[in-house]
Parts: C-alpha cells; structure tokens; sequence
C-alpha cells in the first residue's frame, strides 16, 4: 500500500475511523507521510469549524464606497485604482475571500466524504 492509496481516505480517518478497511488505518499508523497529512488535514478541520463562530462586521459605509468605485470606473475598465480603497478595506475584503475559500474547502471535504463508499480508499 502506498500514501496514494490513502489520500482520499483522510476525511473518515478524523471523523469516521471505523468506516475505513483496517489494513488501511494500521497503513496510516504505520507511515510517517500519512501522519503527517493527517496531522494537518486535523489542523484544518479544527481552524474550519473555529470559523462557524466568527462573524466579521463589515466597516460602516463599505457598501457605499465599493458601488461608488464601481460606478465611477470608466465603461469597459475593471480595475480600481488604490487610493479609493483604504488598506483596511482591502484587508477587510481579503478576510472575506479567506472565509469564502475556508467554506468552499469545508463543501469539498464533505462532499468528497458523502460520495465515498465506506471502506473505500480510492
């Protein structure tokens, strides 16, 4: 068995150990890259669920200022110059980009995990 056989095993692993094949849990017991991957696969997880409780206020007036940006950008130019947008804002909208890939990740994982057969590795 190699650490390609068990990749996509890692979801059950943290949270359905006794849906996968013994030999496949006493691999990933047994091989340092798949503790390893599992390590940080745990570390994710964690850090996901950590952001179920985090509600990020937007500043005052943001809406406002981003429609207005847009509006006064010239007809077939997408870009915004910086000096419209303080580095708060920029900050501001980056963590959301964060949270909005962080859910994207959690959607995959889960869904990858629904569509496996138990027991399967890959």
């Amino acid at each position: 068995m190699r650490f390609e056989d068990v990749a996509d095993a890692m979801a059950l692993l943290v949270d359905e150990p006794e849906a996968l094949d013994p030999a496949v849990v006493a691999f990933v017991e047994s091989d340092l890259r798949s503790q390893a991957e599992l390590a940080r696969y745990r570390k994710l997880v964690r850090s996901l669920r950590r952001l179920r409780s985090v509600h990020v206020e937007p500043p005052a007036g943001l809406l406002a200022e981003t429609l207005a940006a847009i509006e006064s950008t010239p007809p077939g130019s997408r870009r915004i110059t910086r000096h419209r947008v303080t580095t708060k804002r920029v900050a501001f909208v980056g963590a959301l980009g964060g949270v909005a890939a962080g859910a994207a990740a959690t959607a995959v994982v889960v869904t990858r995990r629904r569509m496996s057969p138990a027991g399967s590795v890959g």
